[in-house]
């Protein structure tokens, strides 16, 4: 039967409604937001291409929890900006390293939200590379055991997952084991499974001051035009024990969320990245595009692309805006 005893409109005439047949919904529980974590104290930094987006130190962290603890965000992702850097990652395995204290801190004074932490090398390298450098080559096979013990003093701060966002072939298995052996079998892995060397990440360096002094990171992220190869990285994490699997960038890849959905059984995060948030600001800023409906529009598209989970600078202003529907 069509029109026009067939009226699609019919049920779009009330706002109500509207909200029953909605196919798809945002909720407060799909965002983790994540967190730039440097030294020292009284340390609130804005940074100046993603508005509304600080380096804190843990003290001042604390004061912004108690704003994301409130309005329900339940995640946390942490990132380190560590003042000082070295060549091997011992700065960033240290039992007492920057991102270990902030866990204790911030587990100690708000025990129910969950805490996740970035394991990457990129901040805590002199070159910005996110793997050990021989030359101007990242070695893939010897940065593993860097990583799983950077995992494990994580872990064994109290952080609630690990999420190894670096790339290297096999870091999740080597996580695992690390993490089993150490005493931390229930800490969970999401894993950075289908992350392209994206053009979409140039206000991360500025946030994290963690971009590569030399070369691109394409020998080890993904090339953006290779849907299959993504959904092959995502099963090799699922094959290696990761607990969730994550595309990177969102927007430009809502076809690799869907296929990645399509292929695994477990969840799916997908990370709205920092050029896609500071696209919105920037447009919002000139009165081109309304920001709120086009963050919510935005992260309406990755959930409906079917990622469970989704990483967002957005997170606190979509939950405000979410708790006044």
């Amino acid at each position: 039967m069509t029109f026009p005893q067939t009226r699609p409109r019919r049920l779009r005439r009330h706002p109500a409604l509207r909200r029953m047949v909605r196919e798809t919904s945002l909720a407060t529980d799909d965002f983790v937001y994540p967190m730039f974590i440097t030294d020292g104290t009284g340390i609130r930094n804005p940074v100046s291409s993603m508005p509304e987006v600080f380096q804190f130190s843990i003290d001042q962290a604390l004061i912004e929890i108690d704003e994301v603890a409130a309005l329900g965000i339940p995640m946390i992702d942490l990132f380190g900006v560590p003042r000082e850097k070295d060549l091997t990652g011992e700065i960033a395995t240290a039992e007492d390293n920057l991102i270990a204290r902030a866990v204790t801190a911030i587990k100690k004074r708000f025990p129910e939200l969950l805490v996740m932490t970035d394991v990457c090398l990129c901040e805590w390298l002199q070159h910005g590379h996110c793997g050990l450098v021989q030359g101007e080559e990242i070695i893939n096979d010897e940065t593993l055991p860097v990583l799983a013990r950077m995992a494990v003093s994580h872990a064994r701060a109290g952080a609630d997952m690990v999420s190894p966002s670096d790339m290297m072939d096999g870091r999740v298995a080597a996580i695992r084991k690390a993490l089993d052996e150490q005493g931390q079998p229930h800490t969970p892995i999401m894993a950075y499974s289908a992350k392209f060397a994206s053009a979409f990440y140039g206000p991360f360096r500025e946030a994290a001051a963690g971009a590569p002094q030399f070369g691109d990171r394409a020998s080890y992220q993904m090339d953006f035009g290779n849907p299959r190869e993504a959904v092959r990285e995502a099963l090799l994490d699922v094959a290696e024990a990761a607990d969730i699997v994550m595309v990177k960038p969102a927007l430009p890849c809502l076809d690799i969320i869907y296929r990645v959905r399509q292929e695994t059984r477990i969840p799916v995060a997908a990370y709205n990245v920092s050029g896609e948030y500071a696209m919105i600001w920037a447009a919002a800023n000139n009165d081109w595009l309304d920001l709120e409906r086009c963050m919510m529009e935005s992260l309406m598209a990755i959930k409906r692309a079917g990622a469970d989970i989704i990483l967002t600078y957005f997170a606190k202003r979509a939950a405000r805006l979410l708790r006044a529907y």
